[in-house]
């Protein structure tokens, strides 16, 4: 079954191929449609259950983690395995960064891949990130940079990882974006021969403590299929935002563009546990239930054609400003062995104060986001995500009593490595 075609997502709603012809077959359609609702509904429901139940088994099963000790193991395990102490402490705060806002699929979770890579030289973990001019030639390799005049611009940057984790060389491109911003009121900042990139947003958050926009956009090995195909083509493909508030913790907005994170798949399968129908694909290109299958297959885009689209948008953006690798050309992150990526990320910072100026943006930024809390049931992007930090700081952060042996192991706290 093509992404097109998918039976159903996770709310149930029947997705329907859109070149169909909507006259023909009007009562079968509508019985196949109650059929997948029903079926979708059923398998939410069972699936809803069984999350609640293995939820709280790994709350059960969790160590609550100072931060500060979770870092550094997750800092000395990247250590051992070969990354610099910068490649390794930028990574590792970003990890722990994640775990305490709640995303614990892109937290210390992510240590034993990165640790894996590091062995396999899918990424180099001695390298520094260098700023480079358009047109630059390669310093070890890779895509981008071809093709530009050889010439600094004031209001756009290219950052080469150097095939190193990325985390160093978003920082690097972040600090400079937001002076620059300073400056002429915007700045778009590319980085190339990238890896994965972690929680998008958190990228972002010095942007915001500026007074700035942030947006931030990153492709990924490939894990959908372009609309109406069975094939994966474009990666999850997140999109990142932030937007400052006077007095108040900043508008956070962050996505993948697939129906769920790949992340929370990989938790799923590691756990045994089913995904919701609607998630994803096998590799016969038919919905599944089966978090192994799916990692197998591919994901499906949320909001169908249009999270195809903009899955499409990010790809075209990242590859072609970054000098990226598409997707398609990138190994799976989940695998062990393979190349080294070469993806990239794009970031937007924008002044308000170079456009309507500051107060006329906090105003109508207030105005906005009181209607939508006026209306019971809202809430603001980025309110749990503030709320977990705070919880993190004060109570630490739960981690899976089994990832916090591999980590320690990793760490050479335990059991050799």
């Amino acid at each position: 079954m093509s992404a097109a075609n998918t039976s159903a997502n996770a709310s149930g709603n029947a997705r329907v191929n859109p070149g169909a012809d909507a006259g023909a077959n009007s009562g079968a359609t509508a019985n196949a449609n109650a059929s997948a609702t029903a079926n979708a509904n059923a398998s939410g429901n069972a699936n809803a259950s069984g999350n609640a139940n293995a939820s709280a088994n790994a709350s059960a099963n969790a160590s609550t983690v100072d931060a500060a000790r979770l870092t550094r193991l997750a800092e000395a395990a990247l250590r051992r395995a070969g990354a610099s102490a910068l490649q390794a402490e930028a990574t590792a705060a970003a990890l722990v960064r994640a775990d305490a806002v709640g995303l614990a699929s892109h937290g210390v979770s992510r240590v034993p891949m990165y640790v894996a890579h590091l062995r396999r030289d899918r990424v180099d973990g001695a390298v520094v990130p260098v700023l480079r001019t358009p047109g630059e030639p390669e310093r070890q390799g890779g895509q981008g940079g071809q093709g530009g005049q050889g010439r600094q611009q004031r209001a756009a940057l290219l950052v080469d990882a150097q095939c190193g984790f990325a985390f160093p060389a978003c920082a690097m491109a972040i600090e400079h974006a937001i002076a620059r911003a300073r400056e002429l009121g915007v700045c778009v900042a590319a980085v190339t021969n990238s890896h994965h990139f972690g929680a998008a947003a958190s990228h972002l958050e010095p942007v915001a403590a500026a007074g700035m926009i942030g947006i931030a956009l990153g492709n990924s090995p490939a894990a959908m299929p372009a609309w109406g195909g069975r094939k994966p083509l474009f990666g999850t493909n997140p999109i990142a935002a932030v937007f400052p508030r006077r007095g108040a913790a900043p508008v956070v907005i962050d996505l993948s563009l697939s129906e769920v994170a790949r992340g929370k798949i990989m938790v799923a399968a590691k756990a045994g546990q089913p995904i919701p129908l609607g998630w994803a694909l096998d590799e016969a290109g038919e919905p599944t239930t089966d978090a192994k299958a799916a990692l197998r297959g591919s994901m499906l885009p949320a909001g169908g054609v249009k999270g195809a689209m903009l899955a499409l948008l990010v790809e075209l953006l990242v590859v072609s400003l970054a000098g990226a690798q598409f997707g398609a050309e990138a190994d799976s992150f989940f695998e062990d062995a393979g190349g080294r990526p070469r993806i990239g990320q794009v970031f937007l910072v924008l002044d308000p104060a170079a456009f309507s100026g500051e107060q006329v943006y906090h105003d109508r930024v207030e105005a906005l986001l009181a209607a939508m809390l006026a209306d019971p049931g809202t809430r603001l992007p980025g309110a749990r995500r503030e709320a977990s930090q705070r919880r993190a700081s004060s109570e630490g952060i739960a981690v899976p009593a089994a990832l916090l042996a591999e980590l320690e192991a990793l760490a050479g706290e335990g059991s050799p490595a």
